[in-house]
């Protein structure tokens, strides 16, 4: 197929994280506890069970539910850990890094200066996410940015 036969598929307009975990109920208030999350809305089962949620931290909506096995829904703690990270890009990093790890996160690797012009920090919750906590220090190219990656592989 080239490109004059590819068809149009529209505008995406925004992506969104959805996370699969168990205790979700629990996960929305360590979320709400480590980042200021903010509950938008919840579909329980009567079991408990959450079916679909969503919250808001800072301008970011994220979706979660808990787990369905039964139609191969599985969160971190089922599948041996994460597959991936979402990143947080904050005004102070040091004091949401203390603020999420006094909720219960655990700090992967502290917070400090990287060569990207960042300063960051991982941490897991307690559901198995990893969450990479960012904050700008320093506007750099991204050719400043290659020549010192190249420098930190030496």
């Amino acid at each position: 197929m080239n490109e004059e036969q590819v068809p149009a598929a529209g505008t995406i307009l925004n992506a969104r994280p959805y996370l699969r975990l168990r205790r979700a109920a629990a996960a929305i208030d360590f979320y709400k506890q480590a980042f200021g999350a903010e509950e938008v809305m919840r579909l329980t089962e009567p079991g408990g069970r959450i079916g679909h949620a969503e919250i808001r931290i800072g301008p970011a909506t994220v979706f979660l539910a808990d787990e369905y096995p039964e139609y191969g829904i599985r969160g971190p703690e089922s599948l041996g850990g994460a597959t991936s990270a979402i990143q947080l890009h904050v005004d102070q990093v040091d004091a949401m890094v203390e603020r999420a790890s006094q909720a219960g996160a655990t700090i992967l690797r502290p917070a400090g200066d990287e060569f990207y012009g960042q300063r960051a920090a991982v941490l897991r919750d307690p559901f198995g996410h990893e969450w990479m906590l960012a904050q700008t220090i320093e506007e750099v190219s991204t050719e400043e940015m290659q020549r010192r990656f190249e420098e930190l592989l030496k």
